[in-house]
């Protein structure tokens, strides 16, 4: 069980996540509710009822079922895919450590609250990019740095 310090990285990334959130909710209290950083940055507490960049969030009440079912066999996979994974392949590791992390943490809020919350807004003269949160960046992160190993090898 050598793969067991990505298992460890899963739970801290997790709870990073789940406290990010939690001091989201405490501190701006209420959907909508924002704090301005600067001009470009601010925390603003939205529920996100759909996936990535709230597609789906107008779904009516199905995308709560499959979101969560995707969410479920994607993180079964990857656990499995790092059991798989040799040990000398650390980057790759690390990138699939980094995506289940992500999909367990938007999963429990999914789970629990049945949306996930987000509250990473950034925008600049009038654009605004989706609000997001830290388990989407680990996401990202993840995919970004698995599609480069993958490519260079």
């Amino acid at each position: 069980m050598k793969h067991n310090k990505y298992f460890l990285l899963v739970v801290l990334l997790v709870v990073f996540d789940q406290l990010t959130k939690l001091l989201a909710y405490e501190y701006l209290g209420g959907i909508g509710n924002s704090i301005d950083v600067n001009e470009f940055f601010s925390l603003t507490f939205v529920h996100n009822y759909g996936a990535a960049f709230s597609i789906f969030s107008n779904g009516g009440g199905w995308q709560y079922y499959f979101l969560s079912s995707v969410s479920i066999i994607a993180s079964i996979a990857i656990v499995i895919w790092i059991f798989k994974t040799p040990l000398n392949r650390k980057f790759k590791l690390i990138s699939l450590t980094l995506i289940l992390s992500g999909a367990i943490g938007n999963l429990i809020d999914r789970i629990i609250n049945g949306f996930v919350v987000d509250f990473i807004d950034f925008h600049y003269q009038g654009f605004n990019w989706p609000i997001f949160n830290f388990a989407d960046i680990v996401i990202v992160i993840g995919v970004a740095l698995l599609l480069i190993v993958d490519w260079k090898k």
